[in-house]
């Protein structure tokens, strides 16, 4: 059984892994769709305003140090190596620092950068819009899944 203060890292990794999965099935279930119904105008430019109001220091709090505890845990299982969870420790970490973390540098920012950069209403946002909701939502599904994985394989790590 893990114990001590690895007991509480993990915990916290259960816990931030869980609630970045929330977030990102919210998005994937509802709010994509929500948006996606919308004028292209108003879809573009309530998903501006949702990314920029995304880096806030609540969610980033979350986001990252979700990220930073995947690392620690990581670090730590391979320092400690535990006798039982090790795998799932592993597991977790590698799935939220690639799955959630990495996918969003790498897939989720940059689409929602070049939708910044386009004004609502115009020629170009209209035509990006689809393509935006498509592969933003498509890699979205991927950080949800990669997210509660990662949560479902820490809580195993416990048991």
């Amino acid at each position: 059984m893990i114990e001590g203060p690895y007991l509480w890292l993990t915990v916290a990794g259960v816990l931030g892994t869980g609630l970045a999965a929330g977030v990102f099935c919210a998005f994937s279930t509802f709010v994509m769709r929500a948006l996606a119904a919308l004028p292209s105008a108003q879809g573009v430019a309530a998903m501006n305003a949702i990314n920029r109001a995304a880096p806030r220091p609540a969610f980033m709090a979350v986001f990252l140090g979700t990220a930073v505890v995947a690392v620690a845990v990581a670090v730590v299982t391979f320092v400690v190596w535990p006798g039982e969870g090790k795998a799932e420790l592993l597991l977790g970490s590698a799935l939220y620092g690639f799955g959630s973390f990495g996918v969003t540098v790498v897939a989720n920012v940059p689409r929602n950068d070049a939708l910044l950069r386009l004004e609502p209403g115009s020629p170009e946002a209209d035509a990006y819009w689809p393509v935006y909701v498509r592969e933003w939502t498509r890699w979205n599904h991927i950080r949800m899944v990669a997210s509660a994985a990662a949560a479902v394989l820490y809580v195993l790590a416990l048991t």
